[in-house]
This record gives C-alpha cells, sequence and structure tokens, in this order.
C-alpha cells in the first residue's frame, strides 16, 4: 500500500516512480526485508532554498496528525544554526497554527542533555510532540565506541549521554524513551547530517536507525541520496513563480597588473608527498601575463615556474611547505610566508576596499527607496579571518581590523553626501556587528574565534541572529551591516537580506549557492507582511569576479546539484504555446505536431544543434535580433522567443553594472490631456462583496460530487512474467498472469467532517447534506484518503465557481489611485536593467522614457504600442497599482488610450497564453476579478498575446466609447 500511494504521489508530481519500497537504489542494503531493522522508509522533499521548507515540514506534522493521529515528531538538524532556526519558526508560527487546526497545540523542545526529564515527558504526552536534536547529540553509541566495554566507554565521556545508561531515568538509556513512540523522523538538509564521506554516512544513518523511527522525511535543496523523492520545486521553478529574490552582480574587479610578485595558497596536500598549488602571474605569448595555478614542493623557484618572469627573481624559493590543519602556510627563502586561502601582492586589499564601499553605497541606495514602505534593509558581510574585521590586545580590549576600519570610512563618507544624507541617521560604530563565537577560556575576555558553526563555542552568537529576526528586521534597531564567519550554513538566512559582500583574500572557496541562499527569501515589512514587488525583490551579490564567471560557476553548480542542462530545448517545449483566434473563435494551444516543427526549423537556422542545445545564434539581446520561425506561426515569435530564453541560464542573474534610473516625463503629466482622461476613468478604487444562496452552493456541490470518478478501493497488482535470456540481457518476455487483489477495508476512518470544514470553512450541517444527497457516503469507507481529496477538490471548484459568479464590485466614493504616486521623486527612484528596457520612440506617448518589461511578448507588445499610430497614450502600471480580490492582490499590466472612429480607453493584460486552463489557477481567477472591477468602471479589460487581439475594433463595446 505505501508502494502504491508513493508511486501515485510521485506520479502527480511529474516524478520518477520509484522500482521498490526498499530499492537498493534508493541506498538500502541489497534484500532488505521489510520488518529488518534497517527496513525504514526513507521519503524525500526538494524545495529551493527560501521556499519555506520550515514551514511545510512543521504544517505536514499537523496534517499527519490530524489525519491519521501521529503525535511523536523528531527534526534531525546538522547545526546549531538550523536548530535555532527551526525554534524560531514554530515561535512564529505557532498562532498560524492553533487558528489552522483548531488549536491543537504543539510541545516543541530542543533536546538538552542536562534536561532529560524533558524526553521522559516527550514519551508520555498524549498531545502533539517535537523534540528538535542535532545530529551530534546521538551519533555517538557505546557500542560503535571500542571493546573496551561499556563502563569505561563511559569513564571516557565518549558516548553521546543519550547513548548511556542514566540511574535518574531508572537505569534506561534516554534513547529507549524515543525509541518506544517509533516518530517519524524530519531531516532537515540531510545532505549535512550525513556528513561529507562514507563513514560519516554510515554512522549517521544508523544513529537515525536507533530512533527507531516509523519512517523518516528529508527535506533539502540538494540532497545527496534522494530516497523516493515526493516532491521537487527546483531553483528555475522558484526563479519563474518569483518565489525567491532575483540575483544581481555588482562585480569589483583590479585592471590587470603584473607590476609586483603575486602568490596566492590555494592548497597543500601530503598523500603523496608534501606539495601545494600556489597561484601566480606567467609569461605568455606576445609578452602577455596571466594568472596560472602551478604546483610547487620544497626548492621550487617561482621565477622557473612562472617562466621567468621578473618580479619572481628575488629569493622566491619554497622553502618549507606546513599541512598542519589550521595552519597551512608556505615560506619562501625571501622569508615571505603566505598562508592557506590568502594572497601577497596583487591588488586583493584595494578590491575588497572597494567591495565594502559599493555594498555600503548598494545598501543606502536601496535603504532610501524601501524606507517610505515600511522595509528594514540589511547587508550581509562574509569574511574568511576575524582578525581581518575585529583585533584584539592583550588587555582583553579590541579595535577594528582593516575591513572595520574600511567599513566605517565608507559608511561615514557616502553618508555624509546629500544623495544619502538622512538615510540612517545613525553613528558608524552603531550600524555594524559581528557575529561570531566568543572564546570561553579565561585568559582572554571576549575574544572571538574562527569557528564553524557546529560547535558549543557557537550558541551564543549564533543562536542570536537566528532567534532574533524579528528584532533584527525592526527599523529601531540599529544594527543593518552584519559580519559574519563560517556562516556559508544552512540555516543562516534574513528575509531582508538585499545584499551579500564575500570579503575573502581569495575569491570564495565556498560555492555560490551557499553565498546567495543566505539572502534569497522574499523580504518582510514592518507588519510582517511578505512583499512580492519584483522590482523590489532583487538580491546584489558584491563579488570579486565578473558577471559572466559568476554567473557560469553558479550555473555549473546548479547543473551539478540538480542533475539538470540549461540551454537544452525539448522537442515539445512550444507544444502549449496559444495562436491568436479570431473574433467568437476559442483559443487552443498549437500542439506537438506544430512544436516539432518548430523546433526542426530553429535547427536548421542555426538556433539550436541536434541535440536541442542553444547556439549563439540565439542572442535577444543584441541590436536587431529578430528570430526567424516559420512563416505561419510569425504571430507567435515574441512567444517562441520568451520561451528559448528560459533555458538560458545567464538571463536569470542580473549584471548591476547594466543599471539606469527612468526618466520622468513631466510634460507629459502636466500637459497630456489623454493621459489625464485616461487615469481618470482607471484610477477609482473599489470594493467587492460575493453573494450566492446557500441553496445553490449546495446544488452545486452534490452536482460535481455525482459527477467525480468512482473511488476504488486500494488494490494489490500480481504479474506473473516469463523470463528470457538473451545476449542483451535478462528481461521479461511475455506477461504470463496478471490480476489485481482488493486490500482489505482501512479499519480506521478520518474525521471526515473536520477535515472538509478545515478545508472549504463550510458548516458541518452543510457539508452533511451535501454528502448525504450526492449518494457518494458509501465509497468512504472503500479508500477513505482517495474520498476525501476526491470530495476537497470538487467542493472547492463548486465554492471557487460560485464566488467569482456572485461577486461584485462597486465603486468608492472619493477613493481614488493618486496620479501624483507616477511622479517619482530622485531619491525614491528604483533602478531597471537596460537588457529589460525598451527605448520609447514617441516623446508624447507615455510617461517615461523607457518601458520596463518582463518577457520578449511585453517587449514586442510596448514596441508595437509605441508604433502605432492610433495609440495617443499607453502606460505600463505600476506595482502599487491593484485591484482588491478574494484571493490576494490583482496588478494589471497595460493601460490604454486608443483612437479610431472613436476613442476608448483599454486596460489589457499580457500573456504568452491566453487560454485560462493554461494559466495557473490563482492567475487565471484575479484576471477573472479584474475584468468584473473594470467593468465597474466602464473600462474595457481583457487578457491578449498580441497587438491585435489588443487593438481589434471589432472586440470593443460600444459601451466602452467616449461619446456612449
Amino acid at each position: 500500500v505505501l508502494l502504491a500511494n508513493l508511486r501515485s504521489v510521485q506520479e502527480r508530481s511529474s516524478l520518477p516512480e520509484s522500482a521498490a519500497l526498499f530499492d537498493p537504489a534508493c541506498g538500502y542494503p541489497a534484500g532488505v526485508q521489510p520488518n529488518a531493522p534497517e527496513a525504514v522508509p526513507h521519503f524525500s522533499i526538494e524545495m529551493e532554498t527560501g521556499t519555506g521548507k520550515t514551514y511545510v515540514y512543521l504544517r505536514t506534522m499537523f496534517e499527519l496528525n490530524r489525519l491519521y493521529g501521529f503525535t511523536k515528531f523528531v527534526v534531525v538538524v546538522p547545526s546549531i544554526p538550523i536548530r535555532e532556526g527551526v525554534r524560531t519558526s514554530v515561535q512564529l508560527t505557532r498562532e498560524h497554527f492553533a487558528a489552522r487546526y483548531n488549536n491543537t497545540a504543539l510541545d516543541c523542545f530542543v533536546y538538552d542533555s542536562r534536561q532529560l526529564g524533558r524526553v521522559r515527558q516527550f514519551a508520555s504526552a498524549n498531545t502533539l510532540q517535537l523534540m528538535i536534536i542535532n545530529i551530534q547529540s546521538f551519533v555517538k553509541d557505546v557500542q560503535d565506541l571500542s571493546d573496551e566495554g561499556e563502563a569505561a566507554s563511559r569513564r571516557r565521556g565518549a558516548a553521546n549521554v543519550i547513548n548511556v545508561e542514566q540511574d535518574r531515568l531508572s537505569g534506561r538509556r534516554p534513547i529507549e524513551f524515543i525509541q518506544a513512540t517509533r516518530p517519524i523522523v524530519i531531516l532537515d538538509e540531510p545532505q549535512s547530517v550525513e556528513g561529507d564521506t562514507r563513514e560519516s554516512l554510515t554512522k549517521s544513518h544508523q544513529a537515525i536507525l536507533r530512533l527507531n523511527p516509523l519512517c523518516t522525511l528529508r527535506y533539502s535543496a540538494t540532497h545527496k541520496n534522494p530516497y523516493h523523492l515526493l516532491y521537487k520545486l527546483g531553483p528555475v521553478e522558484a526563479y519563474d513563480l518569483r518565489l525567491v529574490k532575483r540575483i544581481e552582480v555588482a562585480s569589483v574587479q583590479a585592471d590587470e597588473t603584473a607590476n609586483d610578485a603575486f602568490v596566492r595558497l590555494e592548497k597543500v596536500d601530503n598523500r603523496n608527498g608534501i606539495k601545494a598549488k600556489l597561484k601566480i602571474n606567467v609569461a605568455g605569448r606576445d609578452a602577455r601575463v596571466s594568472q596560472k595555478s602551478v604546483t610547487v614542493k620544497a626548492g621550487d623557484d617561482l621565477h622557473v615556474k612562472s617562466k621567468s618572469r621578473q618580479e619572481y627573481a628575488n629569493d622566491w624559493i619554497v622553502r618549507d611547505i606546513c599541512c598542519e590543519a589550521g595552519n597551512e602556510y608556505v615560506e619562501f627563502s625571501n622569508g615571505r610566508v603566505v598562508t592557506l586561502g590568502s594572497a601577497l601582492g596583487g591588488m586583493t586589499d584595494d578590491v575588497m576596499r572597494a567591495q565594502v564601499r559599493e555594498t555600503v553605497e548598494r545598501h543606502l541606495q536601496k535603504e532610501k527607496a524601501l524606507k517610505k514602505r515600511g522595509l528594514k534593509v540589511l547587508s550581509l558581510f562574509f569574511i574568511d579571518r576575524v582578525g581581518n574585521y575585529r583585533t584584539y590586545n592583550d588587555d582583553g580590549t579590541y579595535g577594528l581590523g582593516k575591513i572595520g576600519r574600511w567599513f566605517e570610512e565608507a559608511y561615514r563618507e557616502l553618508t555624509a553626501k546629500p544623495l544619502y544624507k538622512g538615510v540612517i541617521d545613525l553613528p558608524a560604530e552603531q550600524v555594524h556587528g559581528g557575529y561570531f563565537s566568543k572564546d570561553k577560556s579565561k585568559a582572554s575576555r571576549d575574544r572571538f574565534k574562527d569557528t564553524s558553526g557546529k560547535t558549543q563555542d557557537d550558541e551564543d552568537t549564533y543562536a542570536l541572529i537566528m532567534r532574533d529576526k524579528e528584532r533584527l528586521l525592526d527599523s529601531d534597531e540599529p544594527l543593518r551591516f552584519v559580519f559574519s564567519h563560517s556562516a556559508l550554513r544552512e540555516g543562516w538566512d534574513n528575509p531582508n537580506v538585499f545584499q551579500i559582500c564575500t570579503l575573502n583574500e581569495s575569491k570564495s572557496a565556498d560555492r555560490k549557492r551557499q553565498e546567495i541562499g543566505r539572502g534569497l527569501r522574499l523580504p518582510v515589512n514592518k507588519d510582517g507582511e511578505r512583499v512580492r514587488d519584483a522590482d523590489i525583490n532583487i538580491l546584489t551579490v558584491v563579488a570579486n569576479e565578473a558577471y559572466e564567471e559568476f554567473a557560469r560557476t553558479l550555473q555549473t553548480e546548479y547543473e551539478e546539484d540538480y542533475g539538470i542542462r540549461f540551454g537544452k530545448v525539448p522537442r515539445e517545449a512550444f507544444t502549449k504555446l496559444v495562436a491568436p483566434a479570431a473574433p467568437g473563435e476559442a483559443v487552443r494551444a498549437i500542439g506537438t505536431p506544430a512544436s516539432l516543427r518548430i523546433w526542426d526549423h530553429l535547427q536548421a537556422k542555426g538556433y539550436l544543434n541536434p541535440e536541442g542545445e542553444l547556439q549563439p545564434a540565439f542572442d535577444p539581446r543584441r541590436r536587431g535580433f529578430v528570430l526567424d520561425v516559420p512563416p505561419d506561426f510569425a504571430e507567435l515569435r515574441a512567444a517562441i522567443t520568451d520561451q528559448l530564453s528560459r533555458f538560458v541560464f545567464k538571463n536569470r542573474i542580473l549584471n548591476a553594472r547594466d543599471r539606469k534610473p527612468l526618466n520622468f516625463r513631466k510634460h507629459v503629466y502636466d500637459e497630456s490631456g489623454d493621459f489625464k482622461a485616461l487615469w481618470q476613468k482607471i484610477s477609482q478604487r473599489t470594493r467587492y462583496r460575493v453573494e450566492f444562496a446557500s441553496v445553490e452552493l449546495k446544488q452545486r456541490a452534490v452536482a460535481r460530487l455525482r459527477g467525480m470518478p468512482r473511488i476504488q478501493p486500494v488494490r494489490v497488482q500480481v504479474q506473473r512474467a516469463e523470463i528470457g535470456i538473451t545476449q542483451a540481457g535478462v528481461e521479461p518476455v511475455s506477461i504470463l498472469q496478471e490480476r489485481q487483489i482488493d486490500a482489505q477495508p482501512s479499519s480506521w476512518l478520518p474525521d471526515i467532517l473536520g477535515y472538509l470544514q478545515n478545508e472549504t470553512e463550510l458548516t458541518r450541517s452543510t457539508l452533511v447534506g451535501i454528502l448525504v444527497e450526492s449518494g457518494r457516503l458509501a465509497e468512504f469507507p472503500v479508500n477513505p484518503q482517495a474520498f476525501v481529496t476526491q470530495t476537497t477538490k470538487q467542493l472547492q471548484r463548486a465554492l471557487s465557481d460560485l464566488m467569482l459568479e456572485g461577486i461584485r464590485y462597486e465603486k468608492v466614493d472619493g477613493q481614488f489611485w493618486e496620479m501624483r504616486r507616477l511622479e517619482p521623486e530622485g531619491e525614491d527612484e528604483l533602478f531597471r536593467y537596460l537588457d529589460r528596457l525598451y527605448q520609447v520612440k514617441s516623446a508624447d506617448k507615455t510617461l517615461y522614457d523607457f518601458v520596463e518589461f518582463q518577457s520578449e511578448v511585453e517587449h514586442r507588445f510596448a514596441e508595437q504600442l509605441d508604433g502605432n499610430p492610433r495609440v495617443r497614450f499607453f502606460l505600463k502600471l505600476p506595482s502599487w497599482f491593484t485591484v482588491d480580490t478574494p484571493i490576494g492582490p490583482y496588478n494589471p499590466d497595460w493601460a490604454i488610450v486608443y483612437e479610431d472612429d472613436l476613442k476608448v480607453y483599454l486596460v489589457r493584460e499580457t500573456k504568452g497564453t491566453t487560454d485560462p486552463d493554461d494559466l495557473r489557477e490563482t492567475e487565471r481567477r484575479k484576471t477573472d476579478c479584474g475584468g468584473k472591477h473594470f467593468a465597474a468602471l466602464g473600462v474595457d479589460f481583457k487578457v491578449v498575446s498580441t497587438i491585435r487581439d489588443a487593438l481589434d475594433p471589432a472586440r470593443f463595446s460600444g459601451d466602452w466609447a467616449e461619446d456612449q
């Protein structure tokens, strides 16, 4: 039954089906039996960083409790930051879950070996229990340590307390209390829980099994061992759905210089003789110089290794190589020493100083623009050594290291400029701070150490930032610039981080995905609400490398982590594109045969190679680029270009150097009668109300339930096949027998009324009437979960349809969107990106010199509006111009004044498809509500994909004409 359900979920998620519940391909020992100790089913959920993974598994716990009565859950985490992040999430969502799940109480605690009574309470309580525990707290078992016996192990204190018998627990081991509950174990970032080596994987796997779990649920963005993948929300989907911030790169690099000796220590190795890898200046052809990696051993001369570069002629001979962990260095005959990850010569300090200044200026720009929107801006600096930020004296006092000094110098200089005067009215020393671990030794007074985020030393400071996220987001809290060491780990993130600067004396050795993951979450305003404005939600990475190199490295990591190939277009990529339809005709997707024909044409024209990989000929950013498509698909050119662009990874990373402000055309704002008339028609605010009769809802719901597919019992499938052995391999030759056996009906039935009431908010009496009149209630015991799922879906559809039909918009007297909000004050202007801007040719047709577009469809639409002589005025509506709907605010795309025989005022939504079935459900419902809002204002509204659809006079009603 578990396997059948697993495959059903995988099919629903469009994922490969698992062959067996305990498949060796998923990491299980070969031949494992279902009742063996190692036969614990593992299930994986893949969610991109910043998309709400912790919320999802907390809600999953409540659902499992509500549906099946499970009460014991253990969350296993790899580090203190993640542990504190989970604890904070539980605290912040406590009221939300209590309201959603009828005040179900969640008793949550963090395991502490000094408070073992909580473990006993966890086991004995009959309420919903959650224990959060670090893997380090239970991975060392007595039996695994040595042959000296348990007593010796206990004397050494080598075993974790949880695995050792305790007198205060009547001689039992604390872990026995957990084992007795058969908990559901949730692994947060399992790839870190399991470690990097085969040995650590084995130990952690054994430790998880010692908890005696009913099953494990594994949540991560980057699974190393994706046991039975149930759900996948990858980086591309998260980006396209705007569930995370967009990424821009501000590249800070020194001009090419080889005047001085440059040496960077990249690696030391003592496996086959002691050697080191250095990066140095190396001579090339035509007197050109480039930095290359060379391997050296004691006695090697860099003058030789550099092909006789003169800057290495002065005793740059390797004298000593030290491979001691934490003390790696290379010493030269001239007395110079370079440590691991650091560099001698070059312009490292100049680049780092410029990075600091760039980050501070970006921060001030963003804070200036967002202050009035109730958003506090944070910037995060990652440093490789605490000493670069803070230095210590023998008497225990401390001062600023070079990075700290650079920051305060840049902050004072920039905040004194008239442009940033008053943006942050605080002295430099109050706005920055470092989150490092304190040295607890008596010899040092609160000194900070270089730590990893896994030890007890990390407790004080790592816990502070993780627990106090709300305080950090309060504008009254001075701290805005956070410096951290060894914090590029899962769990370190804050929604209002808008700038990330990596200050290493070499290029970052950490993965790009770890760096950007700390700031990808959507920001939160002062009221605790998520802000979903794409113009705001941009994470700036201040990098010491070229924009192209950053994008290329990040793309490689995504491909390695997710097994995906960017730039490879499948032949069915265009199947769902919709061709324009004549008035009165239904729109429909072009289908697979047409997609194959388009694909073949694109390959013949050199845009794709035979494997479907995009070629340099496809370059929509090139001036004058026009995609060559089959003549009968000319009207889909923009949509085809957009679809191809989805496969270009570089399009997802923005170049900060390509930003520019939009210039406001004051004369159009002041003098255009068309603009003012248009704004008067569309700016009226409305309110909505929904009216429908309970009797009608009941009738529709009953009809939908009667028409839903028959609920089938869970079945076990039996097949008998003849197996043939050929040179091609062992494979089934023919199916001899196939039959299905109905499984036994479930002996436990969930609270169907409670479930449906929670999902639909209908009264119990209404639900009883619908279920009884539908005549389908007898199918509930046959397959309870399938019945509840199908019934919920049908009730929600009936309710949603009725709400949309019954929604009515009415004008609110005296309430309008204020026209003056369109006139940006210089200090509040946000920048836009050149590759997303269309330069308007007509001086009087719109309010700005450029129009920002998000797709080639919008780009083409703006261009055609600009060039159409009958379009008197058009405006890309700002993000704050919204229509209230029952499912959230809706922001329409375009407002247009069009004049032919009559002058009409139009609002248009541009989509790559106009087929409602191809739009996301919430998107379709919002546009439906938008249409009713504008109908109440007497303004024509439509969803269109081409300019012909938008401006076809046959589609206008006389009701919209000015003289009517």
